[in-house]
């Protein structure tokens, strides 16, 4: 084998090596993977170079001509997406633009690989070590040359703006070496390999050599200036996406940072000098300007805020907040600026201001139809739990009550009582009376059973006839003395009712069953409340039905025993 192939072996090996470094040494991103790629493309051409040279077999040899120059033709389109990720510019590209700057690499390495008709190189001699070139070699040199002036383009660009930090420009700069030692080794390696190649011998991997050398250009880019790095990519994607305008100043009130959000609304750039108090008196403040900036000018280790109003096509509000970048020591060596436009949330006060009266109007319109609410409510709950006829409470209501108060009675071991009467031969009242007299002799003996019982008892209509009264905090001996006291007011009570022309009263009586609940046992109670309520109401029913069998109008006392506390 000629040295010329041990040459681009070493030159390989190398740019192989240089590969490991950069995988284990930073942390992998998609742009890393970008550059990966990229990396591995141009180590392709001295692999083929060396591989090449190293077999004697056409094939092999046209194989690896093949695949040098189409890795070499898509370094070209490498080359100049990566100009992007350099110069911070990359979310310009869309996906179809993408698509079309790759485009021509792709033709190039397609023509390489089909070499229609010789037309990008021929073997001498059957041997491809010494071959000519033909058409679509120059087509393919063109096409790199414009990669070439493309991606300087796009880095001059990235120099001369302003919106470029100075470490940007930094690696710009140094990558636009790595571009030149590139194209210019392979520009030479083509004039004298190719052009000056009757004449002169041929000088082995010049091509492989740029490369190598523009890749030790790109790894100090990458290394020593981050351009990569993870921390400094999402710090930046963090700052500006911060809707919040940012800007940092360095000791001397020079321009360190500025980021999108506020780039957008004030002409402001890296390197310049930023005063603000003539910034202020390009605005409106709200607020003590002269204490805030006395507090800027001492440079107090604190932050202080105030409101400014920009006039521009619109009218924004923001809140401006300095604060004081300090060093591990404590001491001042910049300012950080934060402007957080705060326009909606005045214009929203402003509207709620204006909409204040109107809404004040409304408020006695609505206190009225509240207060007829509240009173539609009421009367709709009274028809809910009372009973229309007696205005007592109804079955419903006394049960729901009842279901609560017997398990609160039963745990705290507090007495408490039921009774249950029914008025004496009712049937023959509206038998005889009619039933709209049945109903008025109804009302008014739940009338005077209310005036008998104490302002804490509950009476409920219980169904047709039958009424219940629940007594709280009541002992025995107290329900049978209240019972009978209700008894003897209902049967002094008369009810005065027409007929025809005669005015007649009307006297009932009433049966009384009563179940005092004021001893409690240890043993296991009820399943539940609602169990335990049923088990009372057949207790006092047993009683009432008792008091009917002696002879009514009369109190029966009833038997329930063996209360534990409801848990």
């Amino acid at each position: 084998m000629s040295p010329k192939g041990w040459f681009d072996l070493a030159l390989f090996i190398l740019l192989f090596v240089l590969f490991i470094y950069v995988f284990i040494s930073v942390r992998v991103t998609s742009l890393h993977k970008v550059y990966f790629l990229f990396h591995s493309l141009m180590m392709l051409w001295p692999f083929s170079q060396f591989a090449m040279n190293w077999t004697e077999n056409p094939d092999l040899q046209r194989l690896f001509v093949t695949i040098s120059f189409v890795a070499i033709s898509l370094v070209g389109g490498g080359w100049f997406l990566l100009t992007f990720f350099l110069t911070r510019t990359e979310a310009q590209l869309s996906q179809s633009q993408t698509v079309m700057i790759l485009a021509p690499a792709v033709i190039a390495a397609a023509g390489v690989v089909l070499n229609i008709g010789g037309d990008f190189a021929l073997p001498v001699e059957g041997d491809y070590v010494h071959r000519t070139y033909g058409l679509w070699f120059w087509v393919v040199t063109v096409v790199l040359l414009s990669y070439f002036f493309a991606a300087l383009l796009n880095l001059f660009r990235a120099i001369r703006s302003p919106h470029t930090s100075p470490e940007v420009r930094k690696q710009v700069k140094i990558t636009l070496w790595g571009i030149y030692v590139l194209t210019g080794f392979a520009c030479l390696d083509s004039f004298l390999n190719v052009v000056l190649d009757k004449w002169l011998p041929i000088i082995p991997g010049l091509t492989s050599l740029g490369i190598f050398l523009s890749c030790l250009f790109f790894v100090y880019v990458i290394k020593k200036l981050n351009v990569f790095d993870l921390v400094s990519i999402a710090q930046e994607d963090i700052i500006n996406r911060i809707p919040y305008g940012i800007l940092v100043l360095d000791e001397q009130g020079l321009i360190m940072k500025v980021n999108k959000a506020l780039s957008l609304t004030r002409d402001l750039r890296v390197g310049d000098r930023f005063e603000l108090a003539s910034f202020l008196e390009t605005v409106k403040v709200t607020g003590d300007v002269e204490t805030f900036l006395e507090q800027y000018k001492q440079k107090e280790y604190q932050s202080f805020r105030i409101e400014i109003e920009v006039e521009s096509r619109t009218e924004r509000h923001f809140i401006l907040q300095v604060s004081p970048i300090l060093d591990t020591y404590q001491s001042f060596f910049g300012s950080l600026l934060t402007f957080q436009d705060v326009t909606q949330e005045r214009f929203l006060v402003h509207e709620l201001n204006r909409q204040n009266e109107m809404l004040q109007e409304r408020n006695q319109s609505l206190d009225h139809i509240r207060s007829a609410l509240s009173e539609a409510n009421r009367k709709l709950e009274e028809l809910v739990l009372t009973d229309s006829l007696t205005d007592c409470y109804n079955r419903r209501y006394l049960t729901q009550q009842l279901t609560h108060e017997v398990s609160t009675n039963t745990r705290y071991r507090i007495p408490f009582s039921l009774i249950l009467f029914d008025i004496d031969h009712f049937k023959t009242v509206n038998d005889r009376y009619g039933h709209v007299i049945g109903d008025e002799v109804l009302l008014r003996t739940s009338q005077v059973v209310k005036q008998a019982i104490r302002s804490t008892d509950i009476l409920a209509r219980y169904g047709g006839e039958e009424f219940m009264i629940y007594l709280p905090h009541t002992e025995q001996q107290l329900a049978l003395q209240l019972a009978e006291r209700v008894r003897l007011s209902v049967e002094l009570n008369q009810v005065p009712v027409e007929l025809g022309q005669a005015l007649e009263e009307v006297s009932v009586t009433i049966s009384m069953g009563v179940v005092a609940i004021d001893v409690f046992s240890e043993e296991d109670p009820a399943e539940s409340p609602e169990e335990y309520l049923v088990q009372l109401f057949s207790a006092v029913d047993k009683a009432l039905y008792q008091a009917k069998e002696k002879g009514r109008n009369r109190v029966e006392l009833g038997q329930y025993v063996n209360v534990a506390p409801l848990i």
